[in-house]
């Protein structure tokens, strides 16, 4: 599964989520590895030491991050202690992913991790919409101002309406932001096809269980990009 960018052919980099006991032990196994595993700090807070022992067995770069509880994160976690989880495993990761809203108060975690050269992921997470193309060109520019390598957004699609706007704001990309774009909700499966061919450079795939609707499995990826490679 390929895309064009600034005239060069570029394939999205495939994400397995780990946002589980079960995922990680999952991960471990795998014999054939994603680009990227995302670890979800906050799904898988309190982290023991055998947790800490298999993620040291991951074979693939590491994308870090501990959701915001108003977008989507898990155990109502405080922002003291979702920094601690972050700064605690940047030394490991290839990307950070901090929420959008939250990039001021990580303003220092975000300087370490350019440092160490660990490319930053800024997102924005809407349960309940898609926003208009005045709105997402918006939060891109000002991703770009904080510094982001990266713009995440996962938007509901539950028409074909938000869909489509999702599609022009990867697809025009004004801002010329590196863009990770899906859908959730009743068209959020066909979004995460459709999207890839458009340009959104990270595809994110669960390893066992769907943690939003829409979102699909490291296999059926794969399948997907098998077909367009016939």
């Amino acid at each position: 599964m390929t895309t064009r960018r600034s005239g060069k052919v570029v394939r999205p980099k495939l994400v397995a989520v780990i946002s589980s006991p079960a995922d990680l032990a999952a991960a471990v196994a795998l014999k054939e590895l994603p680009d990227l595993f995302e670890l979800r700090l906050d799904s898988l807070s309190p982290i023991t030491d055998r947790d800490e022992k298999k993620i040291s067995r991951l074979r693939a770069p590491l994308i870090i991050t501990a959701r915001d509880p108003r977008e989507g994160g898990i155990g109502n976690l405080s922002l003291k202690t979702r920094r601690a989880l972050l700064q605690r495993f940047l030394p490991r990761a290839k990307y950070l992913d901090v929420e959008l809203r939250a990039a001021r108060q990580f303003k220092p975690l975000l300087a370490e991790a350019q440092k160490r050269k660990v490319c930053r992921i800024l997102s924005y997470h809407n349960f309940e919409s898609t926003p208009s193309s005045r709105s997402f060109r918006a939060k891109a520019k000002l991703a770009k101002t904080l510094g982001a390598d990266v713009f995440k957004v996962a938007t509901r699609t539950d028409s074909p309406a938000a869909l489509g706007r999702l599609v022009d704001f990867v697809t025009t990309n004004e801002i010329r932001i590196a863009i990770s774009a899906m859908g959730i909700g009743k068209l959020g499966l066909l979004s995460r096809v459709l999207l890839p061919r458009c340009g959104s450079v990270l595809n994110y795939a669960h390893l066992g269980r769907a943690q939003v609707a829409g979102q699909p499995s490291l296999s059926e990826i794969r399948r997907w990009a098998l077909d367009v490679e016939r």
